[in-house]
């Protein structure tokens, strides 16, 4: 690790009064010096409670938007503007507009990982960790959800709702890598070892799974569990703080090439170089804003998490 970056980044930090939010499955390097590390949702939260004139948010694109449009004052940088969500892309506005014309009244309820101008459409939003309470927290027996059809298929295995999916066969990249036979194969291998997958896995994942669990809930698992050796069937990345937060428990990718390119576009030089030029400002339209910004606080409402 590069110390000197390291001290140099520290520095800046503290003379600009500037926090660094990064996400689970950033390189372990970030999340070593990151203020806050977690989930979307946990970040989110985080965010609406900061006191730092500028937030540098080492994730992907639609965080940085989530926590621009929750805090208006503070100036939002991300240190890869390429950092890209490739499943928020799947879901425009355009087909978000459509999907409520076919379904009129239809409450939408959007995975976090949309684009604001979508988040703008929709009734509410949600996370991995929170989809099926706020699904079953609406006064309806269907809702449109989108993107992810997998976690579309978790939230109806756990909701007596019709959960129909926007797009029809929404997926992230990374999730999709798992398949049954690799973690079977380690499961036999490693037989006193508990299964934690994700809900953006297969559902032939999920059905092998000890526990489907988000980001949160893996560490809460992980702490709670009296096992002492786990697969791990997410982004790579999350076996680092798993590791760290556990020293006396063994964590297993399910995958070591289950990596996410997007989250993997910042770095430590280019994080440095944004905090001390800073550019690469996050900002979104203000009536955009405005509308994604009732849709998240609405979560926050159904779920009460304030």
């Amino acid at each position: 690790m590069n110390s000197g970056l390291i001290e140099k980044i520290m520095e800046l930090k503290k003379r600009k009064n500037a926090v660094i939010l990064a996400h689970n499955y950033q390189v372990p390097e970030i999340q070593d010096i990151a203020d806050i590390l977690g989930d979307s949702l946990e970040l989110a939260i985080a965010s609406k409670k900061l006191e730092a004139k500028i937030v540098v948010f080492a994730g992907v694109d639609f965080m940085a938007e989530m926590t621009a449009i929750l805090n208006p004052d503070k100036k939002v940088l991300i240190p890869n503007p390429e950092a890209q969500c490739p499943m928020a892309a799947q879901l425009p506005i355009e087909d978000v507009r459509k999907a409520k014309a076919k379904y009129p009244g239809v409450p939408v309820v959007l995975y976090v990982n949309t684009l604001a101008e979508a988040k703008a459409e929709a009734y509410t939003i949600c996370t991995s960790a929170n989809a099926p309470q706020v699904v079953n927290a609406l006064d309806s027996d269907k809702v449109l959800f989108g993107p992810d059809k997998n976690l579309a298929w978790f939230v109806q295995q756990r909701s007596e709702k019709e959960v129909i999916p926007i797009p029809e066969k929404g997926y992230c990249y990374v999730h999709r890598m798992f398949s049954p036979a690799d973690v079977l194969f380690l499961k036999e291998k490693y037989p006193d070892a508990e299964i934690l997958a994700h809900p953006e896995c297969d559902p032939e994942i999920q059905k092998i799974a000890t526990q489907i669990c988000s980001t949160s809930q893996m560490l809460k698992r992980a702490k709670e569990s009296p096992a002492k050796r786990f697969i791990i069937a997410t982004e790579v990345s999350m076996v680092h703080r798993l590791q760290k937060e556990n020293p006396g428990k063994i964590f297993i990718p399910a995958l070591d090439i289950a990596q996410c390119k997007q989250m993997k576009k910042n770095t430590l030089e280019n994080l440095y170089e944004i905090l001390r030029d800073e550019k690469n400002v996050v900002s979104v339209q203000s009536d955009i804003a405005e509308k994604a910004r009732v849709s998240i606080e609405r979560m926050f409402e159904l779920t009460k998490k304030k």
